[in-house]
């Protein structure tokens, strides 16, 4: 369990010591360990599957959000950082030693990257397609592959969905923290189904997720947070029409 801040420690510190005074032979009366959900949203009270409800309605609804850590799925490992909200989203995804930058307005979705991820290796022609493409704003056709598989990661309806799922029975763990926030922590299967830390403080929103099997640790911050979310300049795009270049 994540240590209490230190004020908090004190005053338990505090509370146990008073506690174990006598006066007149007889123990102070109204003693007790100090509540961990005193102050709190009151979900920590709650049983696991009611904590698992009402967060994921909290992360729904919230405006926006930033996630950032990693994903294992079919067979690859992706680092995210993304920013996300209804419209859109834009961040940074890093498979297999490749770091490419994603931006969705809308329908309308860019990747930029550099020119070693555009290069297939078939000759000067490509390097020298692949130099103009450096560091480019390349629009996504919606009917290129790659549309579906790279959107889905600016999506936070989609994204949120498929990530806040613990798998198998549910049950609390205790009260922890995350970056100075207490937390309730439930639990899958007793840890091997997946951990999610639900925020204590204002909404129950989540604020860190180990996902089950292995399959990535997440964090969420900046809930409700908005942020710019723009189009690239024209000459900061290049569009392909319907079909990226293969890569």
């Amino acid at each position: 369990m994540t240590a209490m801040p230190q004020g908090r420690t004190r005053r338990t510190a505090l509370a146990s010591a008073m506690c174990a005074l006598v006066v007149t032979g007889t123990a102070l009366t109204g003693c007790s360990e100090e509540d961990p959900n005193a102050g709190t949203n009151g979900v920590g009270k709650l049983p696991a599957d009611k904590i698992q409800a009402q967060t994921r309605t909290a992360a729904e609804a919230a405006a926006a959000v930033r996630l950032s850590g990693t994903v294992v799925a079919g067979g690859s490992t992706y680092k995210l950082d993304m920013r996300l909200k209804s419209d859109g989203g834009s961040g940074s995804v890093t498979a297999e030693g490749a770091t490419f930058k994603l931006l969705r307005v809308g329908e309308e979705l860019f990747l930029m990257a550099d020119a070693e991820f555009w290069h297939d290796g078939h000759g000067k022609d490509d390097t020298a397609a692949a130099d103009k493409l450096d560091g480019k704003y390349v629009k996504v056709p919606q009917g290129d592959p790659s549309y579906k598989r790279f959107s889905g990661f600016t999506d936070k309806d989609v994204l949120l969905k498929s990530l806040l799922t613990l798998h198998g029975s549910l049950e609390t763990d205790g009260h922890h923290e995350q970056s100075g926030v207490r937390t309730i922590r439930i639990t899958g299967d007793r840890g091997s189904g997946g951990t999610l830390d639900v925020s204590l403080e204002g909404k129950p929103y989540p604020l860190r997720l180990v996902r089950a099997g292995g399959a990535g640790t997440l964090s969420f911050s900046d809930w409700g947070k908005d942020f710019a979310l723009e189009q690239p300049a024209k000459d900061e795009t290049v569009d392909y029409g319907q079909q990226l270049p293969t890569s």
